[in-house]
């Protein structure tokens, strides 16, 4: 296995804006099955729009809800902050071992038929997680990563099919979906409480969401069955690179034993472990230093928010560039000036930290999958690549928050592990400058 500096400028062309890691990150997924003609009336652009629309949607709202509520649902179950932080670490867990599995269900299913099974699996867990026991709690946040994990790894393949002329634009305004899906879903969570009488309802209400969405790819997901079941359908593709570790040894080069490969992957978990310490904590951390709650929850939304910003324009900049390093060290200085923000004056400025943070996690998400494709020859090393980092670098964000939250229950102080964020920049700027240099895997 060698890498090498790459000969000529990178070609740039198919690379669309990305969403934010709270959401998380959609890398290449296997060549959907089946065939967008199959489906006769629902082949207008307008209702496969609706339905990509609705998924985005549901993608991170689930999650998102959580984080101002933490405090809420850690009292009334009187967990401790490291077990409190379960809720987050445990979607995470699920996520990424659910990518596993996506690419195998496709081939056997059918996309649609995956997609609309994966909302109505989101739609249970969401439920479950208000369900009295504690245990219902975690059983309900596994679920729900299991089913985010089945639509990260598809629904990016399902736009590039249905729509080849357009993908780029398409794949904006999924991504940007997604990020307005977990903004909403941060900055109504209080309101929601509000008026529907505490956290069960406001958490439970996003199910309302995924079942509107599960209902509009019903239609589709049964006219693929149905097609596949005719002699003359498609089949899947046999040869289509599947997504996860076990990819990561196929044709082509051995990922595991390039340094280059860790580089990107490594990279994507440090950065996602950051932005899911975030959606854990942020908002715990202006509470408890005097912010209200629906103050701390509306903060955390702008955060969200202005993530669109970097994974937007940061990309875009650094296709254009043969060498990275220099867009991955302005991004983790932002993000290291925003933590240092947060560690010293953290409500005073709390709005200017919010923005810092934000532009920069989307930068550095859009960064990690922008190297998916600058530092791979071909597509089928980049889908790899990006199983790889899927899956490792989502096992790996989902150390942060629980370590965060035991760090914080053993000291009753924030300092520490807002510190700590600092050694999570100071690695992503290692990693970053290794993964940014002119060479190929």
């Amino acid at each position: 296995m060698s890498e090498t500096r790459s000969d000529a400028r990178s070609d740039t062309t198919d690379i669309a804006p990305v969403g934010s890691e709270s959401i998380g990150s959609e890398p290449a997924p296997p060549e959907p099955v089946g065939t967008p003609a199959r489906r006769g009336v629902l082949a207008h652009p307008a209702f496969a729009m609706l339905g990509i629309v609705l998924a985005s949607l549901n993608m991170r709202a689930a999650l998102a809800g959580v984080s101002p509520l933490m405090s809420e649902i850690g009292g009334h179950f009187h967990l401790s902050a490291a077990t409190s932080s379960l809720v987050t670490t445990i979607p995470l867990v699920f996520m990424g071992l659910g990518s596993i599995v996506a690419p195998r269900l496709a081939r056997r299913f059918g996309t649609e038929a995956v997609l609309c099974g994966a909302l109505l699996l989101l739609c249970g867990g969401i439920l479950l997680r208000v369900a009295p026991p504690v245990v219902a709690l975690f059983a309900g946040c596994a679920l729900v990563g299991t089913a985010i994990a089945l639509l990260n790894v598809l629904m990016p393949g399902l736009v590039k099919r249905d729509f080849p002329d357009r993908a780029a634009s398409m794949t904006a305004l999924y991504s940007t979906t997604l990020i307005l899906g977990a903004t909403g879903s941060a900055a109504l969570s209080v309101p929601l409480e509000n008026a529907l009488g505490g956290w069960r309802g406001s958490l439970a209400s996003w199910a309302l969401l995924a079942a509107v969405a599960a209902l509009v790819w019903l239609p589709q997901a049964v006219l693929t069955r149905r097609g596949a079941a005719r002699p003359d359908a498609p089949a899947a593709r046999p040869d289509a690179p599947a997504a996860g570790p076990a990819a990561t040894n196929g044709d082509g080069p051995r990922l595991t034993r390039s340094p280059l490969a860790w580089q990107v992957t490594l990279m994507m978990g440090t950065q996602s472990l950051i932005a899911y310490v975030c959606i854990a904590w942020m908002p715990t951390i202006f509470t408890d230093h005097g912010m209200s709650k629906g103050g701390a929850g509306l903060v955390y939304a702008f955060y969200t928010l202005v993530q669109m910003a970097g994974s937007f324009f940061v990309p875009l900049l650094a296709g254009r560039m043969r060498d990275q390093r220099v867009p991955v060290v302005a991004v983790v200085a932002l993000m290291a000036a925003g933590v240092t923000g947060l560690l010293i004056a953290p409500v005073a400025g709390a709005w200017v930290w919010a923005t810092l943070m934000g532009v920069a996690q989307g930068g550095l998400l859009g960064l990690a999958l922008t190297f998916m494709v600058l530092r791979t020859r071909d597509a089928h090393t980049a889908s790899r690549l990006s199983g790889m980092a899927q899956t490792w670098g989502y096992l790996l964000a989902s150390v942060g928050p629980f370590a965060i939250g035991w760090v914080y229950g053993a000291t009753d102080s924030w300092t520490l592990p807002v510190s700590l964020l600092l050694v999570a920049c100071a690695a992503l700027l290692f990693l970053g400058l290794g993964a940014g240099r002119d060479r190929k895997i």
